[in-house]
């Protein structure tokens, strides 16, 4: 019996370490931190910052190294020594042939410091930090991807919840009309055809609650999986839609707005990356001049040379002038496509922020026309519950009002729901 129950309460403590409750906040914390395209996006802003790093060392000297050992067939220089003077005991002159570099070896270091390459290693170290920039802007749009999904889990899961409790509400109420019609038929007030109405309509609430628990089920796990948590035990803090705050706190023009938002931000740094790139096409048809200096050891005649050099250097890309041109009226036909594409991306987000700020407003106006309507529904419930026990409204009448209320009470509950969905995606318009 003590191991049963040692057993119980391990069972117990142990559902109880691993159930979650959280907030939005800690929801949306979670999403962060377990989404797999933020992750790599993290990963693309890190990539784009060694590549700047690794541009930056273009402004450093090119140094190399090399080396060689070599053994011929014969020597690399062949040639006959004559000697003029006759010798004693020879009749003529005198030809030795020779041969050198039959082996050796060559080593040296060069280094070349770049002085003007056509401008290529500014705009490049420009479009390297551009890129970093860009990957930080793809991050904060994915993340407000993963903020505004999250948003929509959560509080589809507090709308089923809020109408579970509509649910309840209304089981209470069908109890209490059930009693009532019991008694009204044991009294021979009503027929039986009355009370089987009754329990049909409890039956049509039983079978509503079964698919909103379903419901709450699935949206839990997958708010669940969105947020990295184990679904058993998984829950959130907010129990009924909260009281909203008028939208009117939230605004902000449009035009502020506009210059927050990352769509336009990647559009213009989409801009300012073309003309990067005209420039690097540009600088392809201009001269490059680098200054340098190198050390040499070499031995092809069985004796060590040690020899130190400077130069400069100067190179025309001559043949690259033929198609250059073009090639920079290329890259000016696509930063005038980007500025159109910039253009564009200004009009449409301009329309979105507008358009989401009306929807805003109007989910704020449903969710005072609903309020009413459970007022409304709520005493036309009350009255007809009153009528019904005096005996002046019949059956179908109040359960007419029963479903009247029911229904403005999920009406309240969507309108909130759609109202906390609505500023959230405001929000994310305005680069909040």
């Amino acid at each position: 019996m003590k191991k049963t129950l040692c057993t119980l309460l391990l069972a117990g403590l142990t559902l109880g370490v691993s159930a979650q409750t959280l907030t939005l906040e800690e929801c949306r914390q979670a999403a962060i931190e377990h989404n797999h395209t933020l992750k790599n996006s993290g990963l693309h802003i890190e990539a784009a910052r060694h590549a700047r790093r690794e541009a930056f060392t273009n402004y450093f000297p090119q140094i190399s190294a090399q080396g060689m050992v070599f053994q011929a067939q014969h020597g690399l220089a062949q040639m006959d020594l004559k000697v003029p003077l006759p010798l004693p005991g020879m009749s003529g002159p005198l030809t030795l042939p020779l041969s050198i570099g039959k082996r050796g070896l060559a080593a040296g270091v060069v280094a070349v410091q770049p002085v003007f390459m056509g401008l290529k290693i500014i705009n490049g170290n420009k479009l390297a930090r551009l890129g970093e920039e860009v990957s930080t802007l793809q991050y904060r749009q994915n993340e407000n991807d993963v903020y505004e999904k999250t948003d929509a889990y959560y509080w589809q899961i507090v709308s089923l919840k809020e109408k579970l409790n509509t649910l309840d509400a209304v089981d209470r109420q069908l109890n209490e009309i059930y009693r009532q019609a019991e008694l009204s038929l044991k009294a021979g007030l009503v027929t039986k055809n009355d009370l089987l109405r009754v329990e049909l309509r409890k039956q049509e609430i039983a079978s509503t609650r079964l698919k909103v628990e379903n419901g709450i089920h699935i949206s839990k796990m997958l708010l669940a999986q969105h947020t990295g948590k184990d679904w058993h035990g998984f829950d959130i803090s907010c129990k009924t839609c909260p009281i909203p705050e008028a939208p009117s706190k939230f605004y902000i023009p449009t035009e502020e707005a506009l210059d927050q938002r990352v769509e336009k931000l990647l559009a213009e740094k989409n801009v300012e990356a073309h003309k990067y790139q005209k420039r690097m096409e540009r600088s392809k048809n201009m001269p490059t001049v680098g200054i340098g200096a190198g050390y040499m050891h070499y031995n092809f005649t069985e004796k060590d040379v040690n020899n130190g050099l400077v130069f400069a250097q100067v190179s025309l890309p001559i043949s690259q002038w033929w198609g250059g041109s073009h090639a920079v009226k290329r890259a000016r036909i696509r930063e005038q496509q980007a500025e159109n594409d910039l253009r564009h991306a200004e009009e449409m987000l301009t329309i979105e922020i507008e358009k989401t700020w009306s929807e805003l407003q109007e989910a704020y106006a449903e969710i005072d026309i609903a309020r009413r309507s459970v007022s409304s529904a709520t005493e036309n419930l009350r009255q007809h519950t009153a009528y019904y026990a005096a005996g002046t409204a019949s059956l179908t009448e109040l359960l007419d009002a029963e479903t009247i209320f029911t229904r403005s009470r999920n009406d309240l509950t969507d309108a909130c729901a759609n109202y906390q969905t609505a500023l959230s995606n405001y929000m994310r318009v305005t680069g909040r």
